[in-house]
């Protein structure tokens, strides 16, 4: 049996179905949880509360010494941490979706650039590109904000209703093309977007990427150790 994904998990209160980082059955390998509990929407999302550096380090190594094969994180958000957690650990770590941003950017042709859907984008920032390394990379912020999908993947509304998250998740995607048709490819930062990356690109005829994405790639035969 293959090693397991370690994912650092927030603590939420939103379902997580088939496609969510957090639902084993987005996978064809075996995932191992670890929740940080003082880590939630508001938190990382919101307030990008530093002391919470400590208790991601802290379930990082956790994860590290019980076998996993790579860590990943169950919030974008945390490419905040990317480089803190990278040299907390032996294993590889990838903390947020965004970094495909820029070897995404790289395959596009330079008129081109990089469309990026985000939980909140009045809150995702330099901070978060820097430490994935994507500030001078040429993109497009678009965010959930104001939506049911934002409310619900808060943690701000109860209840879930698939059909209006993904109708959400369309109208924004479509208004980012139609208003920048430079857009060549879309990272979703969201970790809870994967389930509707396929009705997205069927919309606006992009393809899409996204934490399943990445992790699909990192936790493939090619990197398996012997």
């Amino acid at each position: 049996m293959s090693r397991p994904l370690g994912i650092l998990m927030l603590n939420t209160k939103f379902p997580r179905i088939p496609g969510d980082i957090g639902n084993p059955e987005s996978f064809s390998f075996p995932i191992r949880k670890k929740m940080v509990e003082l880590a939630n929407p508001q938190s990382v999302v919101f307030h990008n509360t530093p002391s919470l550096l400590e208790e991601f380090i802290r379930g990082a190594a956790e994860l590290e010494e019980s076998g996993v094969k790579a860590i990943t994180t169950s919030c974008g958000f945390l490419a905040m941490y990317q480089k803190e957690l990278a040299a907390a650990v032996r294993v590889p770590v990838f903390t947020s979706s965004l970094l495909q941003v820029r070897m995404i950017s790289a395959m596009l042709p330079a008129e081109k650039c990089v469309g990026i859907m985000t939980i909140s984008a009045s809150n995702l920032g330099e901070r978060h590109f820097s430490g994935v390394g994507i500030e001078d990379v040429k993109k497009v912020v678009y965010g959930m904000d104001g939506t049911y999908f934002h409310d619900v993947f808060t943690d701000q509304t109860p209840g879930f209703d698939r059909s209006r998250a993904e109708q959400d998740m369309v109208a924004v995607a479509r208004t980012m093309v139609q208003n920048h048709p430079e857009t060549g490819a879309i990272v979703f930062e969201c970790t809870n977007m994967p389930p509707y990356a396929r009705a997205v690109e069927d919309a606006v005829g992009l393809p899409v990427y996204d934490i399943v994405t990445l992790a699909n790639y990192m936790m493939s035969e090619t990197f398996q150790s012997t």
